[in-house]
């Protein structure tokens, strides 16, 4: 291992927690991997999967292929049935992609959440299903965290490319990068949930870190836009920053972490169950090695 990992297992044997693995990579150098417990080689990256998902909408958004003031509504309009369009509250027209990429949906807090209800709760149909339940507050003026927003999103993109987002990203993102392999949870009729249900490797997961970290390159590759990074950063789109402002990070359920130290042209992915996540990051952040 080299001198980071080794370090970081130091780290490790003073915690009360026990991850899966941890993969890092500063500037162009390697990925490496430090397996503390055996696992399966993909893993679900539940909430970090609404990075991936953000990527989608950053490469339609350079391809001009969508804007973020576009109405949700308008763009499905095609999947919306004259029943659903009738019980549908008309705040819904207020809706747009940014509103989606940082959650003032409207929705109530952590609505659509395949990892906490049974997906069978939401019937055949998601979209129906969340368009019909009853708005929480007006669209864009507050902010609750929920997954369905990915998921919209993850339709709005599929309604763009003519494809589902798990088969658009295959060719102009997951290849390009190289991964091994990726899956993703589904709703009944095939569209991903977008907020969650990503499984892939922990050294695939930080190469969406090194982009981010990298103004959009990957290795010299451009990937996504320098704007569009630096859009997502700034305005949170699924990235949040620490308390000091020097580490961006996305988390997700039982201690999934993808983070970006820029003072140290480092992204780290780690993949867990049950650790404690912000005890990484901080390390991660505060590291002298």
């Amino acid at each position: 291992m080299n001198k980071f990992l080794t370090d970081f297992a130091e780290f490790m044997k003073t915690q009360p927690f026990r991850i899966i693995r941890l993969s890092e990579v500063q500037g162009n150098g390697e990925i490496e991997t430090w397996n503390m417990t055996e696992g399966n080689a993909c893993q679900d990256t539940y909430s970090v999967t609404k990075t991936f998902v953000m990527t989608g909408i950053g490469l339609l958004w350079d391809r001009g292929l969508i804007s973020l003031d576009e109405k949700l509504v308008d763009i499905l309009r095609e999947d919306i049935s004259p029943e659903t369009e009738a019980k549908m509250d008309p705040r819904w027209s207020l809706t747009t992609v940014e509103m989606a990429l940082t959650h003032r949906i409207g929705l109530p807090g952590g609505f659509l959440d395949i990892d906490v209800c049974n997906a069978v709760d939401f019937g055949e149909d998601f979209l129906a299903y969340t368009l019909t339940y009853p708005l929480d507050y007006t669209p864009g003026t507050a902010a609750k965290y929920t997954d369905c927003a990915f998921y919209l999103l993850a339709r709005a993109a599929a309604k763009k490319t003519g494809v589902t987002l798990d088969k658009y990203l295959w060719p102009q993102l997951f290849h390009p990068l190289g991964f091994r392999e990726a899956a993703w949870s589904c709703c009944p009729l095939g569209h991903p949930v977008g907020g969650s249900g990503l499984y892939i490797g922990a050294e695939d997961m930080v190469k969406l870190g090194m982009i981010y970290r990298d103004g959009g390159l990957y290795r010299g590759r451009r990937i996504l836009s320098e704007e569009w990074v630096k859009m997502a950063i700034d305005r949170e789109f699924a990235l949040d920053w620490d308390d000091q402002h020097r580490v961006f990070f996305k988390g997700g359920m039982y201690g999934q972490k993808l983070l970006v130290a820029p003072e140290q042209d480092r992204a780290v992915a780690l993949q867990s169950y049950g650790a404690n996540s912000d005890a990484v990051m901080k390390w991660v952040r505060d590291y002298k090695g």
